[in-house]
């Protein structure tokens, strides 16, 4: 007898989860999340999932909520019987905080990946995590997608003549690489300086950007003061358009107001985490057929490798 599989999701993951059902052809698992007036909740599974694999899809950006609903999830599903339990987190929350960079600091990324594992998941399927190191944080095997699978064919139906790629940080400057090669294009580096959190200091380009199309590539905008920065100093430079690219709008408050003041074309993100705000350059790209694909193939016990494109 084949186990079967079964999708559920939490609160604020849901419009995704319905249309990774959709590329699925199967319906969305039933479940109930129920309040209290503190502010405290429970998950309980409305159907039968003993002996069934089970994805909970569930990103977990801000609020704490969603890492805990997620957690409940688990626990519940493993309590049911069920045969595994992937947690399926396009977008993986606390991932910046992947080492001790000072003194007396938490991992935060090592603790989320401990509460997963201790909940009691099989696997773990995400999406562009903020450092590959994440990874070897998990005790279970992390399947790893990249959004370049869907960012690729929106790039190359731009038909840009002078396409150059860039990174608006060191940091980056591998995954920006990746996308130079693939695309067959130079790349320029933003070097930049902090005073603290989400605050430039200073920036410079290693490069020339002069009558250059420019494409940003980063793995998520946060309150976006980098990105348009790097944008500005772009045009300031000589180039002749700027666009970005990156897989989670985290887009915290004023993010969109900066965005639609600066030279910034478009910038261009995936549907991992949910964005409502209003902003005229913003353009989404979703990821659900790419995880429903993962899915499959996760059940039928084939690669996935062949899904990257990197």
């Amino acid at each position: 007898m084949v186990s079967t599989y079964k999708v559920f999701s939490g609160t604020n993951s849901r419009y995704l989860a319905e249309k990774i059902c959709k590329s699925l052809g199967c319906e969305l698992g039933q479940m109930n999340i129920q309040y209290f007036a503190d502010g405290e909740f429970s998950v309980s599974y409305e159907e039968s999932i003993r002996g069934s694999h089970v994805f909970l899809v569930q990103s977990t950006f801000p609020n704490s909520d969603n890492i805990m609903e997620l957690l409940l999830m688990i626990d519940a599903a493993k309590r049911a019987s069920a045969k595994s339990i992937v947690a399926v987190v396009p977008y993986f929350g606390w991932a910046r905080q992947d080492r001790k960079d000072k003194p007396r600091v938490s991992i935060g990324a090592k603790l989320i990946a401990d509460l997963l594992g201790t909940a009691g998941i099989n696997r773990l399927i995400t999406m562009d995590l903020h450092a590959d190191q994440i990874q070897g944080f998990f005790d279970v095997p992390v399947d790893h997608l990249y959004a370049s699978t869907v960012f690729f064919d929106y790039i190359k139906s731009l038909k840009l003549k002078n396409l150059v790629i860039a990174t608006p940080d060191v940091g980056g400057t591998k995954r920006a690489s990746t996308y130079a090669k693939f695309l067959g294009a130079p790349m320029v580096i933003c070097y930049k300086s902090r005073k603290k959190a989400n605050e430039v200091d200073e920036m410079k380009i290693i490069g020339d950007v002069q009558g250059m199309d420019v494409l940003l590539v980063d793995d998520m905008v946060d309150t976006a003061g980098t990105i348009t920065k790097a944008a500005d100093l772009m045009l300031k430079e000589g180039a002749n358009s700027v666009r970005a690219i990156a897989s989670h709008a985290v887009m915290s408050d004023p993010a969109s107001t900066r965005v639609d003041e600066s030279g910034l074309a478009e910038i261009i993100f995936t549907d991992s985490i949910p964005y409502s705000k209003k902003c005229n350059k913003v353009h989404i790209l979703s990821v659900a057929d790419m995880f429903a694909e993962a899915i499959k193939r996760v059940c039928n016990n084939e690669s996935i490798s062949s899904l990257y494109r990197l």
